[in-house]
């Protein structure tokens, strides 16, 4: 990372000379130079031993894999970096001159780690004027105990159920319990990723810092263009103006706009992950997208909003089923459980026990995931009205509850996974 900072901090200053100078080409060349020296890194560390394995698959050879440990965070730095870079480039921003400021920036702990991935543009006056005042903390307080219980009290919980499920032989799941088990995952990693979104940008509030938001209910999208502006905002952001755009967006003809999106969505499923079912994913949505941009798109609009719904939802959920298994046989495998190919039942007695011990669980997931929970608070600030004593301590005593519940849950359970720090 400290490579990664001096190499982005010095070629920034270049860039920003040479392009002053009127001197395009060599900037250019510090701008690539620069930017091929961070990938470069993000290369080997993540992606040069699935390479390796890959050709060695495909020749028969026994080339040995490079061993490392993966840096924490390395995608979302230097996702950072990049954008950085371009910008100065192109004279978005000027070039940040003091190390320790630009330091801060790309190390900022908040969401070094799990994003939001923070664009320098966005920040660049907060690092070097913010004000932090009590109401600010309090709020930063109150978003990061919310995305506290959102990871610990249900994310948790629903990979457990998750888990439970897909421990078992794939052959054997009967259709309703493997539907059971991907909805489980499906809630599991929006309200896991969520809630590291909730606590970055609730611990920039307490230095001062507004992140960016980076969730808008995805899951109550009607379409799968909608879920992907709800959902990741700001890798989707990151994409549009760094590489769609550039390449041409949709202000050129069908082809190469065809070639853009799948150049862009192979990219994004291979940020998630050097695994195959990160590309198949990827390029999963990609065509997805193609076909509501030329095809789908007029009869999607003729559709009632409920079945819009469970149409988004349903691809959404086959997406996360490629996403989940990193071996695309076991992804195969569930996929074929869910439509009864292996000649399952549609349910049995485990089903039953599993649903009637989890419907609360799967209850909460679904309305915590629309903007229910958010319409009943808003209706009770309402009615509260004028009681500024009794609304604080009735929020106090709330945000005070998760807290303690989720410390609680935090010192006896051992099951805390942390799905995004592995991508």
């Amino acid at each position: 990372m400290l490579v990664s900072i001096v190499i982005s901090y010095g070629g920034g200053i270049l860039i920003q000379g040479f392009m002053e100078r009127g001197k395009q080409k060599a900037g250019r060349t510090a701008l690539i130079l620069s930017a091929a020296a961070s990938l470069a890194l993000l290369l080997y560390f993540k992606y040069a031993a699935f390479l390796m394995e890959t050709v060695n698959h495909l020749l028969g050879t026994e080339f040995p894999s490079p061993q490392g440990t993966l840096p924490i965070g390395i995608s979302f730095y230097t996702f950072q970096m990049l954008s950085y870079l371009m910008d100065v480039y192109h004279g978005t921003v000027k070039a940040q001159r003091d190390l320790v400021s630009f330091g801060t920036y790309v190390t900022m702990f908040p969401q070094l780690i799990a994003g939001p991935i923070v664009q320098y543009k966005t920040i660049q006056t907060q690092l070097a004027m913010r004000r932090e005042n009590a109401e600010q903390f309090a709020q930063g307080v109150r978003r990061f105990v919310t995305g506290l219980g959102k990871k610990v009290l249900i994310a948790n919980n629903a990979g457990a159920l998750w888990n439970t499920i897909q421990a078992f032989p794939a052959a054997q799941v009967p259709v309703l319990t493997a539907w059971m088990g991907l909805l489980a995952f499906t809630f599991q990693i929006y309200f896991d990723f969520s809630a590291y979104s909730d606590m970055a940008i609730g611990l920039g509030h307490m230095f001062g810092f507004k992140l960016p938001e980076n969730f808008r209910a995805p899951y109550t999208a009607a379409s799968i263009t909608e879920f992907w502006r709800r959902w990741h905002i700001s890798l989707g952001t990151w994409f549009r103006e760094y590489v769609y755009i550039p390449l041409g967006g949709n202000r050129v003809n069908r082809c190469l706009h065809v070639r853009n999106i799948l150049i862009v969505w192979l990219l994004t499923g291979i940020w998630h992950g050097a695994s195959w079912n990160f590309v198949v994913w990827g390029l999963y949505y990609g065509i997805l997208l193609l076909a509501e941009k030329y095809w789908l798109g007029r009869f999607l609009k003729r559709w009632p909003s409920a079945f819009l719904h469970l149409y988004c939802m349903f691809f959404v959920m086959i997406g996360w089923n490629l996403f989940a298994f990193t071996d695309l046989g076991s992804g195969l495998e569930f996929m074929k459980s869910l439509f009864g190919i292996h000649g399952q039942e549609l349910f049995n007695r485990e089903t039953i026990y599993l649903f009637y011990n989890h419907a609360v669980l799967l209850g909460l997931c679904a309305a915590g995931s629309t903007n229910l929970l958010k319409a009943v608070e808003e209706k009770i600030c309402g009615a509260l009205a004028g009681q500024d004593i009794l609304q604080t301590a009735i929020e106090n005593v709330f945000y005070l509850g998760v807290l303690f519940l989720s410390v609680a849950w935090l010192v006896d359970a051992s099951f805390n996974p942390f799905l995004y720090f592995r991508f």
